[in-house]
């Protein structure tokens, strides 16, 4: 998860802290939204990612006004990328922080997994 966050972080701009927060969120996101046998095999391929997920599940709480509006807008890539603003990933750094992830998920899990997962959620394209 280390080199993760650091590729992000080199990437992006964000602090260390901002960046695994936000890959906890994404990694959140695919669980809830993705296939689930080519999730498990991305969170297996990646080191540090169960943490990841437990900590930005610990962290959402009520969800305050942005959840709110994430939860009327339907959920989805709209929802996740509320929570991503909510930890501090501005707009603009939201495309770099999911290419370099799934491009990440692509070296250490490979095509096979990461296409069914980007294949299988509406939007998410546009981000990766």
């Amino acid at each position: 998860m280390e080199e993760l966050i650091a590729r992000v972080t080199n990437r992006t701009g964000l602090d260390a802290a901002t960046a695994k927060t936000a890959i906890g969120h994404i990694l959140a996101f695919l669980q809830k939204e993705g296939p689930a046998t080519e999730v498990s095999q991305l969170m297996a391929a990646l080191p540090g990612s169960e943490t990841a997920l437990a900590e930005a599940n610990a962290s959402e709480g009520g969800g305050g006004l942005m959840g709110m509006l994430g939860g009327m807008m339907g959920g989805g890539v709209m929802a996740l990328g509320q929570k991503l603003i909510s930890a501090g990933v501005p707009m603009n750094q939201m495309q770099p922080l999911g290419q370099e992830l799934f491009a990440y998920g692509r070296e250490k899990a490979g095509e096979d997994v990461m296409g069914p997962i980007v294949g299988s959620i509406p939007g998410l394209n546009q981000f990766v």
